[in-house]
């Protein structure tokens, strides 16, 4: 079974799954590789677009670190009300253990910008990959 985490802001709902990657890992080094698929849908009445990411993050073993920066995986997606957006991305960790979680900026064709909360989610090398073709929602 997979873990499906998922926080609603402002009219925005963010889905995410994620899941360890042993292909991609080695606990010698040590190095754990997490993928996580995000899914945004705007279930407001209101447009708006992404325009920044920040995410923070918990290893057990290396500690904490924040990560920010423009969009996601190189876009600034615009969801008008009933659109959604998927994107899969990844994590490496020096510990099996871990969690995530942060905020995306949007900003409304008014101008007005607001935080749309990513859930925190558990990274755990205990977790299996997804069979392949499975797909969020």
């Amino acid at each position: 079974m997979q873990n499906l985490y998922y926080r609603m802001t402002e009219g925005m709902r963010v889905t995410v799954r994620p899941f360890f990657t042993p292909e991609h890992s080695d606990p010698m080094e040590p190095r754990y590789v997490f993928v996580y698929r995000i899914r945004i849908e705007n279930v407001g009445e209101h447009t708006a677009q992404l325009l920044w990411r920040h995410w923070y993050i918990h290893d057990e073993v290396a500690g904490d670190s924040e990560v920010e920066g423009e969009g996601v995986v190189g876009e600034q997606p615009v969801l008008a009300p009933g659109d959604a957006h998927e994107y899969e991305s990844f994590c490496v960790l020096r510990g099996p253990l871990g969690h995530m979680e942060g905020n995306y900026q949007f900003k409304r064709a008014d101008g007005t910008k607001f935080r749309a909360e990513i859930p925190r989610f558990k990274l755990n090398a205990d977790d299996t990959p997804p069979p392949p073709g499975s797909h969020l929602a």
